[in-house]
C-alpha cells in the first residue's frame, strides 16, 4: 500500500492539467478504479465519482481534487511535470493518490465496512469551485451521504501528522473590485474634471479603516493588491480600478464588510461626483468543520485523533460547499518544512507523508 500511493502520486505529478480539462488525469483515475467493482460516474465535466455499495443505509464520502496550477515547475524531480507551464504545486496529486489507495483498500474490505463509500474526484478546485457543481448534481443525495471528509497537504506542519479544529478552519474568499469613473481633463483645467485617482485612494483609505473597526479577535484579512488609474501624468485621471481580496469566516462578518464596502462607495460617489461601482464575487464559503462530527472523529480515533490546530488558516477551499450539504470535516496533513503551496519548487517527502495520510483515512472508514 505504501509504495502504491507513492506510485500513484508520481504518475499523476507528471500529467498536471487545469480547471475541468482533465482528460489524462481522469483516465488515470478511471484506470485504477475500474477493476475495483465500484459504480463510476461523471456528474460534471472533469469529475470521476466512484461508489462502493456495502449494502448499508448510509454513505461516507471522501473528496479528492485533481486539478493543477498554471505554474512552471522548477523542482528538478525525475517525475516532474511533462506538461509545460502546468504543475501540481498545491498537492492535489497527493490528495488524488491517497484517495485511490483508499479506494483499493475499500474494494478489498467492503464486507467489513459500516457504511457505503463514495469517492468524489473533482475538478476545478483552483478556479470555479468544482465542489459546488458536484453538490448541485445531486450525487450526495442519490447515494445517501451523511458525512464527508477531505485532506489537504500543508507545509510547516510536522510531516505525516494530521491537524484540524472544530468550527472555522479556512476562510471565505471574495474578490473585491472597485471601479471609480471620473472625468479626465488636462491638469490646467483640473477644477473642471472629476479626479478618479484621488477618489480611488480615498476609497482605499476608508475601506481599510472600516475593516480595522472589527474586533481584533475576529479573524479576517483585506487587501487591495492592485490599483490602476489614469493615462498620462499631466491629466486628471478619468478611471481608477482597485482589485483586492476579502477573507472572513463568519457569515455575519462577511455581510457587514460587504454592506460597508458598498456604503463607502455610495458616500464617495455623492461627495466627489464620480461613479463608484463595488463588486464582490461569490467566492467560496468558509471551511467550517461540523463540531459534532469533529467530536465523533476525536472520540473514535482516541490516541490517533488529529492534533488541534491553534488558529484557522486564511487560505480558501471549495470543500466548504460539501459542508453546506452534509456534515463534514476537513483536515491538514503536514508535509514539514517545504516550499509554500503554489510555489514552482513545491515538493515533499511523499514516501513518508502519503502512507500516513492513507492510514488516517482508513481509520475514518470504521467510525461509528
Amino acid at each position: 500500500m505504501s509504495q502504491t500511493v507513492v506510485n500513484h502520486r508520481r504518475a499523476l505529478h507528471r500529467i498536471p492539467e487545469l480547471d475541468s480539462q482533465l482528460p489524462e488525469t481522469a483516465a488515470y483515475v478511471r484506470s485504477v478504479l475500474e477493476p475495483l467493482g465500484c459504480a463510476l460516474s461523471s456528474p460534471i465535466p472533469g469529475s470521476v465519482c466512484a461508489y462502493f455499495d456495502a449494502g448499508k443505509p448510509e454513505t461516507v464520502a471522501f473528496r479528492a481534487d485533481m486539478d493543477a496550477l498554471p505554474v512552471t515547475e522548477i523542482t528538478g524531480l525525475p517525475y516532474a511535470s511533462a506538461h509545460p507551464g502546468k504543475m501540481h504545486a498545491c498537492g492535489h496529486d497527493g490528495h488524488t493518490a491517497m484517495a485511490l489507495a483508499l479506494a483499493e483498500y475499500v474494494s478489498a474490505h467492503r464486507s467489513e465496512l459500516p457504511r457505503n463509500v463514495l469517492f468524489l474526484f473533482q475538478p476545478a478546485e483552483e478556479t470555479t469551485g468544482g465542489a459546488k457543481g458536484l453538490c448541485e448534481s445531486g450525487i450526495l443525495e442519490a447515494h445517501h451521504v451523511t458525512r464527508v471528509f477531505g485532506l489537504h497537504l500543508w507545509p510547516n506542519l510536522p510531516a505525516g501528522q494530521v491537524f484540524t479544529r472544530p468550527g472555522p478552519l479556512m476562510a471565505r474568499s471574495n474578490e473585491v473590485t472597485v471601479t471609480v469613473t471620473g472625468k479626465s481633463v488636462h491638469l490646467s483645467r483640473a477644477s473642471q474634471g472629476r479626479d478618479a485617482l484621488t477618489a480611488g485612494a480615498e476609497y482605499l483609505r476608508r475601506a481599510y479603516a472600516m475593516v480595522d473597526t472589527l474586533p481584533p479577535e475576529e479573524p479576517r484579512a483585506f487587501l487591495f493588491g492592485k490599483m490602476t488609474s489614469g493615462t498620462v501624468r499631466n491629466a486628471v485621471s478619468g478611471k481608477t480600478v482597485l482589485e483586492g481580496s476579502l477573507r472572513t469566516y463568519r457569515e455575519e462578518t462577511y455581510r457587514f464588510c460587504k454592506e460597508q464596502l458598498e456604503a463607502i462607495g455610495q458616500d464617495l460617489a455623492a461627495g466627489t461626483g464620480c461613479g463608484v461601482e463595488v463588486y464582490l464575487n461569490e467566492g467560496y464559503p468558509a471551511v467550517w468543520n461540523h463540531e459534532g462530527l469533529y467530536e465523533t472523529v476525536c472520540d473514535a480515533l482516541g490516541p490517533d485523533a488529529p492534533s488541534l490546530l491553534d488558529a484557522p488558516a486564511l487560505a480558501a477551499e471549495d470543500f466548504s460547499f460539501y459542508q453546506r450539504a452534509v456534515p463534514g470535516v476537513f483536515f491538514f496533513l503536514g508535509v514539514g518544512q517545504t516550499p509554500e503551496l503554489h510555489a514552482p519548487d513545491f515538493c515533499f517527502d511523499d514516501e513518508t507523508v502519503l502512507p500516513k495520510g492513507v492510514e488516517f483515512l482508513k481509520e475514518l472508514l470504521f467510525m461509528a
